[in-house]
Parts: structure tokens; sequence; C-alpha cells
């Protein structure tokens, strides 16, 4: 190592970071998203989303223009096995649906 001049003082300091733990949010909700189609009437979504979500017509009516009008939409938010639950029932006549966390 090389002599350092005695009027240079170095300071260093040590800056630990700490360790960060992916945490799970449990209590986040998860999100069930339909995709448009161009095989599905409108009737046929509105009726199979008042199925799965237990919503009034109007609602599963307006649920389903969003979807056409901006090709996906969120449909639901829940815990997970809510979301697989009310998948598993717009899935019976094979609508495209997404489950996010």
């Amino acid at each position: 190592m090389a002599d350092m001049d005695p009027s240079v003082q170095e300071k260093s300091e040590v800056v630990e970071k700490p360790e960060i733990e992916e945490q799970i949010d449990e209590d986040k909700p998860w999100k069930l998203i339909l995709y448009n189609d161009e095989i599905h009437s409108f009737d046929e979504v509105i009726h199979q989303l008042i199925k799965a979500l237990r919503c009034s017509q109007i609602k599963a009516e307006e649920l389903t223009i969003k979807v056409h009008n901006d090709g996906k939409a969120v449909v639901f938010q829940g815990t997970f096995e809510e979301c697989f639950e009310k998948n598993s029932i717009l899935s019976e006549i094979q609508l495209v649906t997404e489950i996010k966390g």
C-alpha cells in the first residue's frame, strides 16, 4: 500500500443495507381479469358474470361493455380462493381470464 500524506485523512463509512425479505401480503386483494374475445356473445358473457359474481344484470352489463371497449376488465377482487372459485364458473364456457395477485 502506498504511503499516505498525513495531512489527508481518509474517512470511510460502511453503510449496511438491511436485508429485504419478500413478503406476501395476505390482505392484498387478488384480481380476476376477464379478457375480450370474438367468440362469446354479450348475452353469454352477461349470463356467466351473473352466475359467477352473483351480481345484478346492470352490473354484469357494465362489466361486459368495459371488457368489450377496453379489451379487458377487473371483474372481481378478493382472496385467491374467491377469485379461483369465480374463475372456474367463468371458465365453464371458456371465457378468457387471468388471476393476478
